[in-house]
């Protein structure tokens, strides 16, 4: 068996982003600009207690979701997608239309590492 890592030590990554956003319309994918396209992000909904991770090495729209039943999945639709910068718009994370997380009237709270 091969283990293969990258191994980071912190240098460079001192940029945090947290917040919280309640969808008070119909759920759907919403942006979150926070002036940096993350390495890690993780999405908790308040209201239900479900949660995603996603880190630099997972596909856009990934994430490990996890629910307050317990169970984990990864999924690959519908998780989080990262903003890089493009002619100078600002960057950040979409967070996907996943039915767990991201629904109407619910808060959810991020935290975002760069």
């Amino acid at each position: 068996m091969a283990i293969t890592a990258t191994i980071v030590n912190g240098e460079g990554i001192n940029r945090v982003s947290t917040g919280t956003y309640i969808q008070s319309s119909t759920a759907a994918a919403y942006d979150v600009n926070c002036g940096f396209t993350p390495k890690y992000v993780k999405v908790f909904n308040e209201t239900s207690g479900d949660q995603i991770e996603w880190n630099e090495n997972m596909a856009d729209a990934e994430g490990f979701k996890r629910i307050t039943a317990g169970t984990g999945s990864l999924v690959t639709s519908n998780g989080i997608t990262p903003i890089a910068a493009n002619d100078g718009t600002e960057m950040g994370f979409t967070i996907g239309l996943d039915t767990d997380i991201n629904v109407s009237n619910e808060q959810v709270s991020w935290l975002a590492i760069g």
